[in-house]
Parts: structure tokens; sequence; C-alpha cells
């Protein structure tokens, strides 16, 4: 059960309910909370996300990390905008072998009008963190 912020329970259940397939889909993204504030997702450490030497890949930390930002950017936001990443770092702390899970937790630095900082952690089943990545949004005209 995902828990969801009761204010904005009617915007996540349309994004939930029109989610096509995706990366995050493909690559078995779980979300487990979805708030303005903060967002928590999972994610299995299997074939669809390890590198050659059966390690979590550094992109699917940054792919998962970058789903989180943009999701929780765009609940901040009037339905007249779209939030776009303009730039995303990552540290990689330490590896997570294959046949684990990874969980992530994305909170809002700054959340302004016309852009957007988000961090994220993100911690192997042990709680200890395998990676942080900051994500900066612009807030833009929908098209």
């Amino acid at each position: 059960m995902i828990e969801i912020e009761e204010t904005i329970r009617e915007k996540v259940e349309w994004f939930l309910d029109n989610q096509s397939e995706n990366m995050a889909t493909k690559m078995g993204v779980k979300f487990l909370k979805i708030s303005r504030d903060e967002m928590i997702a999972e994610m299995p450490v299997d074939d669809r996300t390890v590198q050659p030497f059966r390690i979590l890949h550094g992109g699917a930390s940054v792919a998962l990390a970058e789903t989180l930002c943009s999701v929780g950017g765009w609940l901040n936001i009037p339905e007249s905008k779209t939030a776009v990443g303009v730039e995303i770092n990552a540290n990689h702390h330490r590896s997570v072998r294959e046949g684990g899970k990874v969980t992530a937790v994305a909170t809002p630095l700054q959340i302004g009008r016309t852009m957007q900082v988000w961090e994220t952690k993100i911690n192997d089943e042990r709680g200890k963190l395998v990676c942080s990545s900051r994500c900066t949004l612009a807030i833009i005209d929908k098209r």
C-alpha cells in the first residue's frame, strides 16, 4: 500500500492510474510514499539494475533518484507547468550485490517558482548509504 498525502490524493491517483510503461516501471521501482515533501520508493537489485559485475549499476541509482525528484517536483507545481531535470549529480558510497533491494528517500531542499532542488539518499537493506544525489529541476510552461 502506498502512503499518499491526502491533499494531493486525486492528482497522485491520476498519475498512478495513467502511468504507462517507462524506465522506472522497467527497473521495478515501487512507490512507498508520495507527498510534496517526501518521496519514498524501493528498487530491486536484479538483472534489470545491475552492471556486468552483478552489483547495482550507478546509472540505475541515478534513474531512481531522478524519478522520485521529478514526480515530487510535479506535485509542487500548478497544472499549467511541468518540471524538467536540468542537472543531477550522484555520489556512490558502497556497492550492493544482486539479489537485494534499495530504498530511496527524496526531499526538497528548495521549492521555487522557476526552480526546485531535491536531495535523494539511497540505502541498502541494512540502512547503509549507497548513493546520495542532488537534482535540479526547471519549472517551465507545458507545451
